[in-house]
């Protein structure tokens, strides 16, 4: 079995090929990237999202692909239907994808690129495994320099919880599935073990960092606006903000305890990626 990962220079992508090796060093893994040259140590090949026309070459003899979803938000679902066209193309047989969270049940903008997919990969004929991820904890640690310089985090997610987990326990759960067919054709919704608020989230940052951090709760189009004042794109900040609307109805709470399981430990504790970060 040769496995390809795609995006497999990014975040997700790095640790994913860590984790498939580290638990089986004699597997075949081909990584796939933009640029192979970021690469080191595993079979590199070119994969653009963007270029259709490239990518079923970049599949050949591959049994599984590991389809990470796209960062880039123009037109993410056409990039990841180019991808699986290219996967049917060149005879690949299973495709496990990071979706999100709930899947079609989720009503965040975010979702509707991941939902198309979903919904495509049920028409394209190929053995699917899908692992709708919650958030990363590291959405949030990012920024946390300018938290604690500040004084306080910002969001609209009220008293919302959510069941973030590090990337790297997400990375695990792609190695398991990717190396036992045994996980084809199943969906798992995956999260972290404890659902936390912000404010809870604000306390664990107080904690690492020696001083009060607290979680200013915003109405939804200030918290976007302010988003757009840090200079991310308009779009993007809306996004960020909608996503903060649903925390408050539970969108990226999950108590399955799916993941814990599937990658046979317990999930990251927060308070661990943030001491981490900071």
């Amino acid at each position: 079995m040769t496995i390809a990962l795609t995006g497999a220079s990014g975040q997700l992508g790095q640790l994913a090929l860590t984790a498939i090796k580290a638990r089986d060093p004699a597997a075949s893994v081909i990584a796939l990237a933009r640029d192979p040259a970021k690469i080191s140590d595993t079979e590199a090949r070119a994969f653009d999202y963007t270029k259709p026309e490239t990518l079923a070459a970049g599949l050949q003899g591959v049994s599984t692909v590991v389809l990470i979803s796209s960062n880039d938000f123009n037109d993410r679902a056409g990039q990841h239907r180019a991808v699986i066209d290219a996967a049917r193309a060149a005879g690949v047989s299973r495709i496990i994808y990071t979706s999100i969270l709930k899947g079609a049940a989720s009503p965040m903008l975010l979702a509707a690129d991941h939902i198309a997919t979903e919904a495509y990969l049920q028409t394209s004929g190929l053995v699917t495994t899908l692992l709708r991820n919650g958030w990363y904890t590291e959405n949030y640690t990012g920024t946390l320099a300018m938290s604690v310089q500040h004084g306080a985090i910002i969001g609209a997610s009220g008293e919302g919880r959510i069941s973030m987990a590090a990337r790297a326990d997400y990375a695990e759960a792609i190695a398991v599935t990717a190396l036992d067919a045994a996980h084809s054709g199943k969906t798992y919704e995956l999260a972290g073990d404890t659902a936390h608020s912000m404010a809870d989230f604000a306390a664990e940052v107080s904690k690492a960092a020696g001083k009060a951090v607290g979680f200013v709760d915003m109405p939804q189009a200030d918290f976007a606006a302010a988003l757009k004042g840090f200079g991310l794109p308009e779009g993007f900040a809306m996004v960020l903000a909608d996503v903060d609307a649903h925390v408050q109805n539970g969108a990226l709470e999950d108590h399955s305890h799916s993941l814990s399981r599937l990658i046979g430990r317990p999930t990251t504790p927060i308070g661990q990626t943030i001491t981490a970060a900071l």
